[in-house]
C-alpha cells in the first residue's frame, strides 16, 4: 500500500502547471463559500483589500518572470531540467518563488472577496500542495543541476517569504 502511495503522489510531480493549480484551489474556495453561504461576511472595504493584495501579486508574480527572461532561463515550472541558470538577484533574493507568492496572494485577495472562512482553508492546502507537487522536485532537481551554488542560495533565502 505504501508503494502505490508512492508511486501516487510522484506521478502528480511538476504535472499540473502551477497557474492551473491556483486556479482549481481558486475553484475550489468558491465551491466551499458557495456551500457554506451562512459563514459569508461581507468584509468593510473588501474589494480595496482584494484588490490592492490582488495587484500585490500579480505585480510579484510578474518580478519573477521578468527576472527568468532577462536571465534567459525557463519560466516553464513543469520542465525545471530546462533552466540554465539560478536566478537570484531582485524579487529572487527576498523569496525563492515569487511566482508561487504571487499566485498564493492573488488567492488571499479572493478569499478576502468572498468573505467566506471555510474558503480559507484553501490557502494553506494550496500551500501544501504546492510544497509537495512542484517545490520539492524543483529544488531536488536544481540541486543536482546547479550543486554548491544552489544550495548555498537555499540556506540563504526564504522558500515563500
Amino acid at each position: 500500500m505504501a508503494g502505490l502511495y508512492a508511486n501516487l503522489t510522484m506521478s502528480l510531480e511538476l504535472k499540473i502547471p502551477p497557474l492551473l493549480v491556483a486556479l482549481i484551489f481558486g475553484a475550489l474556495m468558491w465551491l466551499v463559500a458557495w456551500l457554506t453561504p451562512g459563514l459569508t461576511t461581507a468584509l468593510p472595504y473588501a474589494g480595496v483589500m482584494a484588490g490592492a493584495i490582488l495587484l500585490a501579486g500579480a505585480l510579484v508574480a510578474l518580478a519573477g518572470v521578468v527576472a527568468f527572461r532577462r536571465a534567459r532561463t525557463t519560466v516553464d515550472p513543469i520542465h525545471p531540467d530546462h533552466a540554465s541558470a539560478i536566478v537570484t538577484g531582485g524579487v529572487y533574493s527576498l523569496t525563492r518563488n515569487p511566482m508561487y507568492v504571487g499566485f498564493l496572494l492573488l488567492l488571499v485577495a479572493w478569499a478576502i472577496w468572498l468573505g467566506n472562512l471555510p474558503a480559507c482553508l484553501g490557502l494553506p492546502a494550496f500551500v501544501k500542495y504546492m510544497n509537495r507537487f512542484q517545490i520539492l522536485p524543483e529544488e531536488r532537481f536544481l540541486g543536482s543541476k546547479f550543486g554548491a551554488p544552489y544550495a548555498g542560495y537555499l540556506l540563504r533565502v526564504r522558500r515563500w517569504i
